[in-house]
């Protein structure tokens, strides 16, 4: 399968690196595999996730989902030319996790000029589906200064 990605120059530690000082650095998400046509990450469960029922917050959920899908959509287009923001997400929670860590692969359902679609599964440490996210991504022409 041909890669979907439009640099094929890029690595974990990359992505890692570029996610410092953000939201998904302080909740402890961590880029962990690129293949040819999908992008996985993982965050924990602790007390920067859960609500205080001890269960993984679903708006921390949401987060992961946004993240992997936003910046799959980023490593899609050219960053010379376009960004890319998010425009719809919508999740359904379906098991709660107490521990461990929650591990999100973002597959492309659309790769489109003006749009990208992402279906965004999470699951759990022993691969039970915890939660189901579609996330729309809206490409735009960067601005040039002047």
């Amino acid at each position: 399968m041909k890669p979907i990605w439009f640099s094929l120059d890029i690595s974990l530690d990359q992505l890692n690196e570029n996610g410092r000082n953000t939201m998904g650095a302080w909740v402890g998400m961590e880029f962990t595999e690129i293949g040819p046509d999908y992008l996985r990450a993982m965050m924990p469960v602790d007390h920067r996730t859960v609500q205080p029922y001890g269960l993984l917050h679903g708006g921390a959920s949401a987060a992961l989902a946004e993240t992997v899908g936003s910046v799959a959509s980023a490593l899609i287009i050219d960053p010379e030319k376009q960004i890319c923001v998010g425009l719809e997400i919508n999740a359904n929670h379906v098991r709660g996790v107490r521990e461990g860590y929650v591990h999100a692969i973002a597959t492309p359902l659309h790769i489109g000029s003006a749009t990208h679609v992402w279906d965004i599964r999470i699951t759990d440490d022993h691969h039970k589906l915890v939660c189901v996210s579609r996330l729309t991504v809206a490409v735009l022409a960067k601005r040039t200064e002047g």
